[in-house]
Formats: C-alpha cells, sequence, structure tokens
C-alpha cells in the first residue's frame, strides 16, 4: 500500500479548512515539511451558493520535457501486459498521448491477431462500420474487443457502432463503368438497372430531390456528374469529373439532404444489435435535428441500456440546429466527407473549428473523422498534408481523431495507428497548456449548479501549476469527464469500479481510466489505487498526484464536502495485508 505525506483542501459550502486527511488533528500550512518546498497562496470567494478556492503554488523540482517524448513504437516487442510502457509512455519522460485514437475494424483488421495489435499500437476505440458486413462479422469483432477487454490489465478499448443511415447509392454492376468527362450519363430509381450509361438508384425520391443544374457527388466528391434533363423515372446528367464507377457508390447532392429518416427501418435492427451487445457508443449518421436524438435517447432508456449516442454532423440540414442536436447528445463526431460533399469543400475546415468549440463549450467528446491518412490505405507513408491535419484536429482541441478505410481495408493498418500515434504525442508535448473556461451560460447552465465543476477547473489549475497527474475516483465517470474538458496538462487517471465505465472513458481526451474494485474506506481504496498504480508504472515513487473527490455521486465524501489533495506517493502495506 502506498504511504503518502499529503496537502489536502477540504471545500465545504460554509467554510475552507485545510486538514489532515485522518482527522485526528488541523494544522497551518505553513507547518507542513512538504508544503515548505513550495510557495502557495489560498483565496476563497463566493460564487453562486458555493466558495471557489483559487490556489496558486509553484513547484521549485524541475519537469520533465515532454517535447523528448516522441519516441519510437515497437509493434515486434508490444503485447497486452506491456501495453502502457509502449503506448502511453514513450521516452523517459512518461509522456502519454492524450487525444484517443477511433479505429475502424474491416477485412484488414477483423481478426483476433489483429484487433490485439491495433490496441497495442494505440487503438482506443474500435468502430463497427454497419454500412458493411452482417451482424455475424460484427458479432465476431465484438468477441474480440472484449475477449481483449477481458485480459489486458491495463487497457481498455471501447466498441462504436456507426449506423447505416439513410445513404444514396448506385445499385450493383457486374463490372465498372468507366465515366469520361463529357459524356451523358443517368440515374434511374428503376431497380436493377447496369446498362453501360445507366445505373440504378436505391433511392425512390432521387428524382423529386434533384433539380436541372444540381451537381451529383459520387464518393464525396472522387466523380461529379450535373443534372441536365429528367423525366418521371430518370435523371440525365453530364460528366463533370470522370473516373470509374463500381458498385453501391455513394451519392450526395450539392447543397442537399436526402429526404429520408435519419434512422431507418435497418438502423434500428442495428441498434438492437448494439443493445443486445452492450456497445459503448453509437455514432448516427445523417442527424438533422435533436429530435432523432431524443427518440433515440428515448428507446435506450426503455431497454435500460447505458449507451451514449455520438451525433455525426455530415448533413447540409444539421448545420442550422447544430447548437440543439450537440446539445440533445453525448457527443459529436465532425464527419468531413459527406458534409464536404453536401457543403461547399471550403466551409468545412471551418465548420470542424466551429463543431470543435461548440462541443468542448458544452463539455460533450468531439471526434474528428475521414481523409485523415487517406494516402495510407494503399501506402506506407502519409502525406505532409495528412500530418498537418491531424495536427491541427489535436490542437484545436479534438477529443479523438479517426481513421476510416485506413484500417477497415487498407495495406497498412498498424502504421496508420502509428502516424496517428506519434503526430498526436508530438503535437501534444508541443503545444502551450491552458485550461478551457466554460463556454456561454447557455451553454454551460447544465453544470452551473454542481459545485463538481468549481472543483473540475480548480483541481486542474493545481495539477497544471505543480505539474502532477489527477487521480479520480467514480461510478459513472461525471467528474472524469469534467476534468477532461478542462484539458489538464498531464492524464486523468479514472479509477472506477465499473467496467462499462471504463470502457466509456476510452473515448475521453486525456483519461486513462483503470479498473480497481473500491473498499468501504476511503484511505485504503486512494492507498490501494496509488499501490497499483505504482506497479503498473503509471505513477513513479516519490512524485506528487491531485487526488479529487467530487461529482454527482459521493462515494466516501460527505453530501456537502468535495475535495482536492495533493499526495506524495511512497510504497507503504495495506493494513489489510
Amino acid at each position: 500500500m502506498a504511504s503518502v505525506t499529503e496537502m489536502s483542501f477540504s471545500t465545504q459550502i460554509s467554510a475552507l479548512k485545510c486538514v489532515n486527511e485522518k482527522g485526528k488533528r488541523f494544522h497551518r500550512l505553513s507547518s507542513s515539511p512538504y508544503l515548505s518546498r513550495f510557495s502557495s497562496g489560498i483565496k476563497s470567494g463566493s460564487v453562486g451558493n458555493g466558495l471557489a478556492v483559487s490556489m496558486r503554488l509553484t513547484e521549485r523540482n524541475e519537469r520533465a520535457d515532454p517535447a523528448k517524448a516522441n519516441g519510437p513504437l515497437d509493434l515486434e516487442k508490444s503485447n497486452s501486459s506491456g501495453f502502457l510502457s509502449n503506448v502511453y509512455k514513450l521516452g523517459e519522460t512518461g509522456a502519454r498521448r492524450k487525444t484517443k485514437i477511433v479505429g475502424t475494424i474491416g477485412p484488414s483488421t477483423n481478426t483476433r491477431e489483429m484487433i490485439w495489435k491495433l490496441a497495442e499500437a494505440g487503438m482506443n476505440v474500435a468502430r463497427l462500420n454497419m454500412s458493411h458486413g452482417d451482424h455475424a462479422s460484427h458479432q465476431k469483432t465484438i468477441d474480440f474487443v472484449k475477449e481483449y477487454n477481458a485480459q489486458s490489465k491495463d487497457n481498455v478499448i471501447a466498441i462504436m457502432l456507426d449506423t447505416k443511415g439513410p445513404e444514396v447509392r448506385s445499385g450493383d454492376l457486374p463490372q465498372p463503368i468507366l465515366l469520361k468527362e463529357g459524356q451523358e450519363f443517368n440515374f434511374t430509381i428503376k431497380r436493377g438497372v447496369n446498362a453501360e450509361n445507366t445505373v440504378s438508384v436505391n433511392y425512390d425520391d432521387f428524382v423529386n430531390d434533384v433539380e436541372v443544374g444540381d451537381v451529383v457527388f459520387v464518393d464525396g466528391g472522387m466523380m461529379s456528374l450535373v443534372a441536365r434533363s429528367k423525366t418521371a423515372d430518370l435523371v440525365k446528367c453530364e460528366v463533370i469529373d470522370g473516373g470509374e464507377l463500381t458498385s453501391r457508390r455513394h451519392l450526395n447532392v450539392r447543397g442537399k439532404s436526402a429526404t429520408l429518416p435519419s434512422i431507418t427501418e435497418r438502423d434500428w435492427e442495428d441498434i438492437k444489435f448494439g443493445v443486445d451487445n452492450e456497445v459503448d457508443f453509437y455514432a448516427v449518421s445523417f442527424i438533422k435535428d435533436a429530435k432523432v436524438v431524443h427518440e433515440l435517447k428515448d428507446y435506450l432508456k426503455i431497454c435500460g441500456a447505458n449507451i451514449h449516442v455520438i451525433v455525426k454532423i455530415e448533413s447540409a440540414d444539421a448545420i442550422p440546429n447544430l447548437h440543439l442536436i450537440i446539445s440533445a447528445s453525448d457527443g459529436a463526431m465532425v464527419a468531413r466527407g459527406d458534409l464536404g460533399a453536401e457543403l461547399p469543400i471550403e466551409e468545412v475546415p471551418l465548420l470542424q473549428e466551429d463543431i470543435i468549440t461548440r462541443c468542448r463549450g458544452m463539455g460533450k467528446p468531439v471526434i474528428v473523422a475521414t481523409n485523415m491518412l487517406e494516402s495510407m490505405i494503399d501506402h506506407p507513408t502519409p502525406t505532409r498534408a495528412e500530418v498537418s491535419d491531424i495536427s491541427i484536429a489535436v490542437r484545436e482541441g479534438a477529443d479523438a481523431i479517426m481513421l476510416s478505410g485506413e484500417t477497415a481495408h487498407g495495406k497498412y493498418p498498424l502504421k496508420a495507428v502509428k502516424v496517428m500515434h506519434t503526430v498526436a504525442l508530438k503535437t501534444e508535448s508541443m503545444s502551450s497548456h491552458s485550461i478551457v473556461t466554460p463556454g456561454p451560460a447557455s451553454d454551460f447552465k447544465l453544470y452551473q449548479s454542481h459545485l463538481s465543476t468549481i472543483l473540475a477547473l480548480h483541481a486542474t489549475t493545481m495539477a497544471n501549476t505543480l505539474g502532477t497527474a489527477i487521480i479520480v475516483f467514480t461510478r459513472t465517470g461525471s467528474m472524469a469527464t469534467l476534468l477532461s474538458h478542462y484539458r489538464p496538462s498531464s492524464i486523468i487517471f479514472a479509477f472506477t469500479n465499473e467496467e462499462r465505465v471504463k470502457q466509456r472513458l476510452a473515448l475521453y481526451h486525456g483519461v486513462l481510466p483503470v479498473y480497481m474494485e473500491f473498499s468501504d474506506d476511503a484511505e485504503e481504496t486512494f492507498s490501494r489505487a496509488l499501490n497499483l498504480a505504482l506497479s503498473q508504472d503509471l505513477l513513479k515513487e516519490g512524485e506528487h498526484v491531485t487526488l479529487v473527490q467530487s461529482g454527482r455521486q459521493r462515494i466516501w465524501r460527505r453530501e456537502s464536502t468535495h475535495h482536492i489533495e495533493v499526495r506524495k506517493v511512497q510504497w507503504y502495506p495495506c493494513p489489510s495485508d
């Protein structure tokens, strides 16, 4: 068990006192031998109905330079038991990546061996793309991920089910059709047509939605055609940008969304499949308004399913409703492929930044997706522009960045994860750390009534000032996600006694979830946690950690009491051993 020399800030509604944790005596800050190493100032003032505490502490010890931590990742030597030493901790300085990686599982990676290797290379969330494959193939992936989670003591992979949504696609073709600039090509709502100059579409209202002069994009803009005329069942087009048309290609009309429900009958079947398998997240495609999100959440409540809803922003119709959609959700994904097909492509970077800012203002996780390392589907190294794209998403504050075809059917899935990992880590190490402040009152009103929000802000301030990691104990994940929102400089070690909470926290920026049974005695649990962290090389003997007790569900603290403590960690036998 870990013995500690501690500094405890016990914040109550009525008073601020400095106490020793065992409650035997009160003492002045200056009497602590540990505190003599710091210059400190404490100031209290009224904030709402509670008491805000601001702390200014400066540690005199030299801190490690995280910029030196961008060492190589040895995939050959990586294994489940040594995961943290390879991915979360690179180099001697102990820097850990805080931006999470979502990897799509497909033909290149849907084996037990590859899922293991992806996890060890740095994947935090496994994405199931329901547009491809069937329930049997996705069931195998889910089983492999759960097997990995059961065997890995120091890592966890969350599962995200991505719905197909109301996609408009071309029909099946016996062989590819080469489209050339200037030629006439037609789309028909008649089923089963696959002639040299005409192909069917799976959407009966395609003829009604498309107007003469509209631009039709194939595969997000890989090919484009302009509508020249139409009949009752046919849209006649002229090819603008040609290419090879293959079966079941995705079609978009610039500036328009299909008049289809965001959640189709097939999607509901897939959602039930996710409920039965206890996935962690749904990524819901082509959301247009908040009503659909509420409908899905009501269904999950009836099912008793604790699954979070991530809305995919990829529809032109979603943009006017962004605030309501994100507010209703548990997080958002910037799905840049379809977004760039339905809207002018030059607007996508601005929308990406806007969506990230909105999500962070509301305390919701946000994922940046699509084309991040597209060239690595076929090539072992990325373009420099792709590297910059990853770096921009990290600097803008995304919780996670996503790989799609790169890991689903690419030739170099492990290298793609490694590139994403090293670029994100390097960008984080060179970025200045500033505490996120709440957005407008309307964005953050959900949290304003909770004193835990104030504690999360001040815990982040303290941890950043002292250069410590943060330890939080949670049964629901609430306090860990609040701390993640404020983006502390170091890692948040979230100890939980709920496996589902551990898995869900894998998505959140800077959170390293750890499963541990809680004791009825707070001090015993704290020591167990520190002992476990030391044994897994999460912490080093002699360093300090900021420990937070707060959140909507109290564990050991009294209802009116919230704590921030700074503890120096040393090995010490467990009283119960």
